[in-house]
């Protein structure tokens, strides 16, 4: 959708080289340069979005908490494993 703004305002420059009174050539210009911001934010806004986290994807509190006693959990079972059999390595 945003690079509908990019032929928007290439439009409006084509009016402004063809334009033969001044107030519209300052119109066209303004309207020109209003577009190509337009385009210039809608490109950004585009990018910044493709490259954002899901925030489906994120952790809330509680199953970060689960997860770090479920971590902590391993440990200690892995550290109880070779305490009490240290010749089978």
């Amino acid at each position: 959708m945003y690079w509908l703004f990019l032929l928007l305002a290439l439009a409006a420059l084509v009016v402004a080289f063809k334009a033969s009174s001044g107030a519209l050539l300052v119109i066209s210009l303004l309207a020109s340069l209003g577009f190509f911001i337009a385009w210039i934010l809608g490109l950004m806004a585009a990018r910044i979005g493709s490259a954002s986290r899901d925030e489906g994807m994120m952790l809330d509190p509680n199953e970060l908490r689960r997860l770090r006693e479920q971590a902590e959990a391993r440990k200690l079972a892995a550290a109880a494993q070779q305490t009490s059999d240290p010749q089978q390595r």
